[in-house]
């Protein structure tokens, strides 16, 4: 819950005004895991509390280790189905990458999660969940929304969890630590642009709209030459960073030819373009190209004036590609 609607919540239960601000304090702050723990709240209030809320916190339900340090935790929602959250430990920084739906309606070609249907948006408290119950939380230094879903088609509940994570009352973490990916859903972009100051990363790969629609559906509904005009219209020159996700596809999108495409596209944005290798998925006939093709596309993007680097891929012997463990899981689940 966000401030206001503790507010809400201690006013009908008859508490003091300040007991919203308390509350906020044991949830985000302290972290417990069950109201008998506010102890700066009266026996009485506890119990008329306990009696209509939990604190909602739920531990992931398995894990899967990398050698490289990454983990993939699994998370039970209460209609059956899993979620995937990863841990990135990198020298001095800790990542977590969360979801915010339970598959997705995007479909994109190369993604497991989009394979899966979509079954539903995630709340504001399971978003929020898979932080707050991480293991390494006390090593986080960064969020991105870069799991199973789409965060600007979950919009109300995503922005309530940014809202949470960034607000003095909540973690009062810095915008510039969260970054939400997104296939660019016009209007749902724009309230996040306006009403939040996180990082924003679009997913890209392909800067023709014709071999955009072959890999991605959305590209019919929200055109990417639609999202970069309506991206011109915000400044990213100060701290705020905006970057395209560009996953290199054999044979597909790893031409000189796009590289030309992609710098008229985005010619005179303040943004970063990160290559990205792609995870094989099955029953996919898509490929990852070698690092060779990679640092050529980097340095002809870099040369021709458009900051680009190259993003290490994490946790490759772990089901790396995003959907991958909770479908797995969840075909367990139906066979059984």
């Amino acid at each position: 819950m966000t401030l206001s609607e503790l507010q809400e919540v201690t006013k009908g239960l008859g508490m003091p005004g300040f007991a919203a601000k308390q509350l906020a304090q044991w949830l985000y702050v302290k972290r417990v895991r069950s109201i008998d723990e506010m102890t700066n709240l009266s026996l009485k209030h506890r119990s008329m509390l306990a009696d209509s809320y939990v604190v909602g916190v739920a531990a992931p339900v398995n894990e899967m280790r990398s050698q490289d340090g990454t983990v993939k935790y699994l998370y039970h929602t209460p209609d059956n189905h899993f979620v995937e959250t990863v841990f990135i430990p990198d020298e001095d920084r800790g990542t977590v990458c969360v979801s915010s739906q339970v598959g997705c309606k995007m479909n994109c070609k190369f993604c497991m999660t989009g394979k899966q249907g979509f079954s539903g948006n995630l709340t504001a408290n399971q978003i929020i969940n898979q932080v707050q119950s991480l293991p390494e939380y006390e090593q986080l230094t960064n969020v991105v929304m870069m799991g199973m879903g789409e965060p600007l088609d979950n919009i109300d509940e995503v922005m309530k969890a940014l809202e949470i994570m960034t607000a003095p009352w909540g973690y009062a973490w810095s915008p510039k630590r969260i970054t939400l990916s997104t296939v660019g859903l016009k209007k749902g972009l724009q309230r996040f642009l306006e009403e939040s100051e996180c990082h924003l990363a679009v997913s890209l790969h392909a800067p023709v709209p014709a071999l955009r629609r072959e890999l991605m559906p959305a590209e019919k509904a929200y055109s990417i030459t639609e999202v970069v005009d309506l991206l011109r219209n915000y400044d990213f020159s100060h701290q705020r960073r905006l970057s395209f996700e560009y996953i290199v596809f054999k044979g597909v999108n790893d031409s000189v030819l796009y590289a030309k495409e992609l710098l008229k596209l985005l010619r005179g944005l303040d943004c970063r373009v990160n290559l990205i290798r792609f995870h094989a998925i099955p029953n996919v006939d898509l490929q990852g190209v070698e690092m060779e093709k990679m640092t050529e596309l980097r340095d002809y993007l870099t040369q021709h004036g458009l900051f680009t680097t190259i993003r290490a891929s994490r946790g490759e012997d772990i089901f790396a590609a995003c959907g991958m463990l909770s479908t797995a899981k969840q075909e367990e689940i139906n066979k059984n």
